[in-house]
């Protein structure tokens, strides 16, 4: 056998396994999220990113945004005083209308429709009944949306308010402690929290019945200190919490540093699903949102990585196995 043959027939023998152990590996789950879902400009860019992208994502919808000025006057959340929230109000039925059909194209879409609440409150101390009548609020203002600014709604539109809202976070990530939470969410029908914060990448956790999703920790700028996967604890860290467009590119790059080395990490490691999380607001001039695309172009175009939302990650992830908590840093 001549020297040239030997070497590749060995090369072979080596590659053969490494393809199997390929294929045999689970695809990357990447499971992006959008806090608030108000804003209809970027309705319509994260929409854009997404199918351009072949990528599903997850809005958390805090429902005060399809409130009127008589549904406002109406509102009231658990310990609050009658019409007040803590992220406002629509400010036009015409916004509502334009809101409206940017959420249930998302849904036709494959993106992921839950809940955020309404009024954006920290609910730490509520109890089991004030979170239900919460959910009771939102699923009420979601029946009965298009009507309140006099269109006609679309089909499917009730049983999407009935029985297509699975997903929940609570605002601030302020989790119940203890089961109050919990239950209330599993008697209000959903299947999957998301509000929780992991030490890194994890895998979800049932409890009661209920999927518990946690954003990560991960390493972040020169000094790779951890921080929440999620744009706002970025802004808060980059600027203190104040708009800097002046150094809106290098905020980008640090983010978008930190989120392809946490992909990187469980792409070529143990792929456990990165979460990432994001709000309807470009902080430090679009910064993170930059940071995001770059991301999902860069990634989800990959045969081995799926770019999904928490209902499709759910089945995928259950078929790998039993739910753990398994830290991925």
């Amino acid at each position: 056998m001549s020297r040239f043959l030997l070497s590749a027939c060995l090369a072979a023998s080596f590659l053969v396994p490494a393809i199997a152990e390929a294929a045999d590996r689970p695809k990357q789950l990447v499971i992006i999220s959008f806090d608030g879902a108000h804003d209809n400009a970027l309705w319509l860019k994260s929409r854009e990113m997404a199918a351009k992208n072949g990528a599903h994502f997850t809005y958390f919808l805090s429902c005060t945004f399809l409130m009127n000025e008589a549904a406002k006057k109406a509102y009231q959340a658990p310990h609050q005083k009658r019409g007040k929230s803590n992220v406002g109000f629509a400010q036009s039925d015409d916004e509502i209308r334009e809101r409206l059909g940017n959420i249930w194209h998302a849904h036709l879409e494959g993106h992921d429709i839950s809940s955020h609440a309404c009024g954006h409150f920290d609910g730490r101390q509520w109890s089991e009944a004030d979170w239900l009548a919460e959910y009771a609020t939102f699923q009420e203002t979601l029946k009965n949306a298009w009507k309140s600014v006099n269109l006609a709604e679309p089909a499917g539109w009730q049983d999407l308010a009935d029985h297509g809202i699975k997903g929940f976070r609570a605002p601030y990530l302020s989790a119940t402690a203890g089961a109050d939470m919990i239950a209330a969410e599993k008697k209000a029908g959903f299947t999957y929290d998301a509000s929780l914060v992991t030490k890194g990448p994890a895998m979800p956790v049932e409890e009661d019945g209920i999927i518990r999703f946690g954003l990560p920790l991960i390493p972040e700028g020169p000094s790779e200190k951890p921080i929440i996967g999620m744009d706002y604890n970025l802004f808060v860290r980059h600027s203190k919490g104040e708009e800097d467009s002046a150094d809106s590119k290098e905020f980008e790059d640090r983010a978008y540093a930190a989120f392809s080395q946490a992909f990187d990490r469980q792409y070529n490691g143990n792929r456990i699903p990165l979460q990432l999380g994001f709000h309807f607001v470009e902080m430090n001039g679009g910064a993170y949102w930059r940071a995001l695309d770059r991301l999902v172009s860069d990634v989800c175009h990959r045969t081995d990585v799926a770019c999904v939302s928490y209902s499709e990650a759910i089945p995928m992830i259950e078929a790998r196995g039993k739910l753990q908590q398994t830290s991925g840093l």
